[in-house]
């Protein structure tokens, strides 16, 4: 049986044995071309090579493409688990000629593949052509001798592509396997097409026309091929089976959930294991390729795809989190053809355990809210589509995981109702995703790279020099010369100054010319990856393109900048030491005066742990070990250690940066990370390092805020000025001051106890000008009213107490005077209860002092107001009370 590695090594062995370059999978996060959430087709890290905007990397190249399929116009989330087919994550093995070989070579190797390597039986094959393609048909019948009746014709769209309504375009042809009569489903084509009978296993796109507005123009100057085979459709097939779930990758994962959930996974628990298979397959690599759950963008889906994996483990009876035990299994399956899956496993597991730990606690909630909206609605009926947003809005239901979890009681989702909810709720993500004229500004940029070529930069070794004025830019447009009193963005074929990439501030500076010609650079911003754009403001003189011209880039600032930035490799490599390997940069800003570092961990730093990595990082610094720089290929960078980020786009060619002292064991520096941007000559050019904050951005990600070199110098020395300031005034040593200060906020507290024990026993003998409190009886109650000035409130409970110990029977009431404010507390001794309520006698002296209410019990209540002075008055009033009382009793 052909394993699907064995399958994905035949395909590549096969095309990198007719000459072609085998290219790495690019990230699921596509970077040329915005319109993508992510990566749909194994054709989508070359739409540029193929529209003509980037230069190929081969004649010839093959690739098994990490795909995802779960939002936007390619979704196949619903039909997950449900089909045959479906897959939300799959690989696409494509081979591709950028103008090289054409239709013939491309049917060869085609043909030879399917009945060579991977043996397929040439008498179950059958092929579709587009219904024009003469010269398609006549291949077929020369190179594979199918007879006609199994080269067929198809007159619509499916046979011809088109990457949009201006481009390339062209032809296709499918290669299709016959499972044999037994199986339901006739030819493609035919009326009985839609079986499973006949398969599709590759699809051959014949590149040769350029259509504008869905109507072609001409021919390719050169023609190309782009061909795209599911391997877990192709291993299906291969594996004798009907179904991409019972392909060995997928048995292995749903055996593992049978294991850990203890369910089977057969009728109504099929598809529930084969989602949880799937999902944990796209969700696994989108974590490692940089992707991390949130509530917009691609976040969002990601969060989507797990929570509804999540439910259905929890509907197979998974009591605890189950998704994180499965990626063991996965890295087993796929770890070596794609190790990323392997370095990114700690990180997955974490990510997979906290968002189904936080997802169960609403899920019961959430399907309770379900059932009970639910519970008049019979097969057939519809949940309104205001429910449904608030499952998604309250509880993070995702509208497909309402709509799944409905379908097996027949119950559909007003998807109309959802929307319109959706829309008045505005979300940042929406607006993220419209692309507003972006597209509109590459434009500029894409002719001004494929008539120039990239820029020259010559700022590794130099801040200043020579450059010849290629492009200038104003209003979105090129012009051909700008003069003083403009805002331009000029482009040179050489330069010094570094392009704002890789989370590293753009160079600011100076240019100049012939005659008074002076512009000031304000940033320098790098379009496209390869061009290096100067924006300025021109001060006095004129450019023209053509011009020769000397650019001067502001030294100061660079140094601060490149003393950042190496500190971001230090501090990288610390936070690994110290908190794990699954620590991975997730986003950076390197500036003049700060740096800001992103990163992936699940909680706060304690701080030891920000102590610690602080002394590493300054222990790399006073070291001062010379940073070095090598040129190689991606493959060797990371062989070598180098740590690379995924969803970056790396050349033939990257740059390895090594800093710090050597390894006694691996024998490799402290920090080796690829990376473009500039760095210090040595360690020791950092100075200092300091980190000033750390705090959390989004959900699994932590931000350090950090200071070097002078700015960290400056920030110690502003504490220390304080700290001098505090000694002083505290007339001690600035090193003894932590513990003077203890002292004296004991000693606060020391007195503060004397001074309230003072103030009650003053209180309590009548001293200090308070009068002492004398029992009197008032219509025959014992009865004790007293003001005192100056009493903690806090005080009064204690004070009342001792009162009603005193008088046995009675009522006490002690209005405590500060700051002209008056608090007002009443106790009656629990024999007279009955007859007096505490919380009465309050609101009527309460009253008196111009506040409202007061509580408490029956026996003991307070009460205040900012009228002090009527102390006497709010006594008097409870008097008064108790007289009234009295009398109407008797």
């Amino acid at each position: 049986m052909h394993s699907t590695n064995d399958i994905r090594r035949a395909f590549l062995d096969h095309f990198g044995q007719n000459g072609h370059d085998i290219v790495q999978s690019a990230p699921l996060v596509p970077y040329n071309d915005p319109s993508l959430m992510f990566v749909n087709a194994g054709m989508v890290p070359f739409k540029n090579v193929f529209t003509g905007l980037e230069a190929p990397p081969a004649p010839r190249a093959a690739s098994s493409q990490k795909c995802v399929r779960a939002g936007g116009k390619h979704n196949d989330l619903d039909n997950v688990g449900y089909t045959a087919r479906h897959l939300t994550f799959f690989e696409m093995l494509g081979n591709f000629s950028f103008g090289d070989y054409f239709k013939e070579r491309a049917i060869e190797l085609a043909w030879g593949l399917v009945t060579g390597p991977f043996g397929l039986d040439p008498n179950r094959l059958t092929v579709t052509v587009y219904h024009t393609d003469d010269e398609a048909f006549g291949l077929w019948r020369k190179i594979a001798g199918l007879p006609e009746e199994r080269i067929i014709r198809i007159a619509t769209k499916d046979n011809f592509w088109a990457m949009g309504s201006d481009g390339p375009c062209g032809p296709c042809s499918e290669i299709f396997w016959d499972h044999g009569p037994q199986v339901a489903g006739g030819p493609p084509g035919s009326p009985e097409e839609d079986g499973d009978r006949f398969v599709e296993i590759w699809n051959l796109v014949f590149m040769q026309y350029l259509q504008e507005q869905d109507e072609i123009t001409g021919n390719l100057p050169r023609p190309s091929i782009d061909t795209g085979m599911g391997l877990e459709r192709i291993a299906s097939v291969l594996q004798g089976v009907h179904n991409v779930f019972e392909t060995d990758t997928f048995r292995h994962l749903v055996g593992a959930s049978e294991d850990l959930i203890g369910a089977k996974a057969a009728g109504d628990s099929l598809a529930s294991h084969r989602i949880i298979a799937d999902h944990l397959r796209s969700t696994s690599f989108l974590i490692a390729d940089g992707v991390l759950p949130s509530n917009e963008g691609r976040g969002y889906v990601l969060r989507r795809i797990m929570r509804r994996a999540m439910r259905h483990a929890h509907l197979l009876g998974a009591r605890d989190p189950l998704m994180h035990r499965l990626v063991p299994t996965l890295v087993s399956e796929m770890g070596q053809a794609f190790p990323e899956l392997t370095r990114a496993q700690p990180l997955i597991q974490e990510v997979l355990e906290r968002e189904e730990t936080r997802f169960r606690q609403t899920l019961d909630k959430g399907l309770r809210l379900l059932d009970e909206a639910t519970a008049n609605v019979g097969a057939g009926g519809s949940l309104p589509g205001e429910t449904a947003f608030k499952l998604y809005d309250t509880y993070g239901f995702p509208y497909d995981l309402t709509e799944d979890a409905l379908r097996a009681r027949g119950i559909g989702v007003d998807r109309a109702g959802f929307d319109a909810a959706m829309a008045e709720q505005k979300t940042a993500a929406r607006a993220a995703w419209k692309g507003s004229g972006a597209a509109a500004d590459s434009e500029v940029w894409f002719d001004i790279a494929e008539r120039e070529g990239a820029t020259e930069f010559t700022g590794y070794a130099a801040t200043g020099g020579d450059g010849r004025v290629v492009a200038l830019v104003a209003d979105g447009k090129e012009v051909t010369e700008a003069h003083a009193g403009q805002d331009v963005i000029l482009l040179v074929n050489q330069t010094p100054f570094y392009g704002e990439s890789g989370g590293q501030a753009g160079d600011s500076g100076q240019i100049t010319g012939d005659g008074d010609l002076e512009i000031a650079v304000n940033t320098t911003s790098k379009p496209l990856g390869r061009l290096h754009a100067h924006h300025g403001a021109i001060a006095s003189g004129t450019v023209r393109v053509g011009d020769t011209v000397h650019l001067k880039v502001d030294a100061d600032r660079r140094d601060r900048i490149r003393a950042n930035h190496s500190a971001t490799h230090l501090l990288h490599a610390a936070l690994r030491h110290r908190l794990g390997e699954h620590v991975t940069q997730k986003g950076s800003l390197v500036a003049e005066d700060r740096l800001r570092f992103d990163f992936s961990h699940p909680k706060p730093l304690e701080p030891d742990d920000i102590a610690a990595i602080e002394a590493e990082v300054n222990a790399e610094i006073r070291h001062n070990a010379e940073v070095a720089t090598r040129l190689m290929s991606p493959d060797e960078a990371i062989a070598a250690g180098a740590m690379a980020l995924f969803g970056e786009k790396y050349g033939e060619e990257v740059r390895v940066l090594s800093m710090g002292r050597l390894h006694p064991d691996h024998g490799r520096s402290y920090s080796v990370e690829l990376c473009g941007g500039t760095h210090v000559r040595a360690t020791g050019d950092i100075g200092v390092f300091r980190i000033v904050s750390e705090s959390a951005v989004s959900s699994g990600v932590r931000r350090i805020e950090a200071l070097t070199g002078e700015a960290a110098r400056q920030w110690l020395v502003t504490r220390e000025e304080t700290l001098k300031a505090v000694a002083g005034a505290l007339k001690t040593g600035p090193e003894d001051v932590e513990a003077r200060v203890a002292a004296m906020i004991e000693e606060r507290r020391k007195l503060e106890r004397e001074l309230s024990d003072a103030k009650k026993q003053l209180a309590l003998s009548g001293g200090g000008g308070a009068a002492k409190a004398e029992d009197e009886a008032v219509a025959g109650v014992r009865f004790s009213g007293q003001v005192l000035e100056g009493l903690n409130p806090k005080d009064l409970r204690g004070l009342l107490d001792e009162a009603k110990a005193r008088m046995g029977s009675g009522v006490a009431a002690i209005v405590a005077v500060n700051e002209g404010r008056g608090t007002f507390a009443v106790a009656v001794t629990n024999d007279l209860t009955s007859r007096f309520n505490a919380v009465d006698l309050v609101r009527a002296g309460v009253a008196a002092l111009g506040g409202k209410g007061g509580g408490g019990r029956p026996d003991m209540a307070q009460g205040g107001g900012p009228d002090g002075a009527n102390a006497a008055e709010a006594i008097a009033a409870v008097r008064k009370t108790l007289a009234g009382e009295a009398v109407s009793a008797a």
